[in-house]
């Protein structure tokens, strides 16, 4: 917190919109914005991500209204299943029907914030009460004894899939977006488009945020070559039963080859030939690397995108300083 706390003061004072915490199996996304929302009063709090499987909605309900209250009304909850290795190997669940589980998840979060009545929901992974096995059968239904200081939060969804995507345009106030180019946006947005549509929405209220990874250097070269081994990774890795979306998503940008390149070089267990696989355009593209006027000049080029909210991966004041200037 001490090398948090004042990156997130400088950007409050310089005026930019929010921080985000992020949460893997480590410190959790709830607790370091409870303590921001006291040394703070304008800059939103939000989570990128809370993941589903390690709260109950109920749980997840009652967080969101108390960090609403505790930084008066600057909370936003961003939530998203993780992957599933974390949510197996660490919360010990099961990654199961991912596009269910998010419907009726935020469902219920919805309708528990809302505190319009006593929360009810049959479904097929959730049931509120709960009837299965095990009850004791007497259990009813429960309203939140907080009364909500906003009874509909801002609600974020982290999705890459299409279909994940296509729900984001359904349900979710935002699209916390994991590989997202200015240059490929009429595809990348074709999924939300369709869910937004389907909801008979208008595409203003889902607002996009796209996550992107920093990496500055005395030189372009230096800084993609900082992000190649992660990029090789997310592209590269492959699961039984699990669908690699970071793949899909970059053949969706038209590097089907290099894509499959980095595949079979990851599958081979040649990592160095698969990070050096990693094309120079697509990180130029999905990430920001190099000295920090290249960098703030990239960001620029995010302006006539249909992004909102772009969350940058770093705590480099200077770099935010100087991007807050040139926006």
């Amino acid at each position: 917190m001490e090398e948090v706390l004042p990156v997130v003061e400088r950007a409050e004072a310089i005026g930019v919109d929010s921080v985000w915490s992020v949460e893997e199996y480590g410190p959790d996304a709830v607790s370091v914005l409870g303590y921001l929302a006291a040394r703070t009063e304008r800059i939103k709090l939000g989570t990128a991500i809370m993941q589903i499987p390690a709260r109950t909605p109920a749980a997840t309900a009652m967080t969101a209204m108390t960090l609403d209250r505790l930084s008066n009304g600057r909370f936003q909850l961003g939530l998203g299943l993780s992957v599933p290795w974390i949510v197996e190997g660490w919360h010990g669940q099961p990654y199961t029907r991912p596009l269910r589980r998010t419907r009726e998840y935020v469902a219920i979060v919805r309708r528990a914030v809302a505190r319009e009545e006593r929360v009810r929901h049959d479904g097929e992974i959730y049931q509120v009460p709960y009837q299965g096995p095990g009850a004791t059968g007497g259990a009813r239904p429960v309203r939140s004894e907080m009364e909500p200081l906003r009874p509909r939060i801002p609600l974020y969804l982290g999705a890459i899939g299409p279909r994940n995507v296509a729900l984001v345009g359904e349900i979710a106030d935002g699209w916390l977006s994991g590989m997202y180019a200015p240059e490929h946006e009429a595809a990348l947005t074709r999924p939300l488009d369709e869910g937004i549509a389907r909801a008979g929405r208008d595409p203003a209220d889902v607002k996009i945020a796209p996550i992107l990874y920093v990496a500055r250097a005395d030189t372009a070269e230096e800084g993609r070559d900082q992000l190649r081994p992660l990029f090789a990774h997310l592209i590269g890795a492959a699961g039984a039963g699990v669908r690699n979306t970071y793949f899909d998503v970059a053949c969706q940008m038209g590097y089907a080859g290099a894509a499959h390149d980095i595949r079979a070089r990851h599958a081979d267990g040649r990592k160095a030939d698969a990070v050096a696989a990693v094309p120079d355009e697509l990180l130029d593209q999905v990430a920001l690397a190099g000295p920090l006027p290249l960098i703030v000049e990239r960001i620029l080029a995010w302006k006539d995108s249909r992004v909102d909210t772009l969350i940058l991966l770093d705590r480099d004041t200077e770099l935010l300083e100087a991007a807050q200037a040139a926006l």
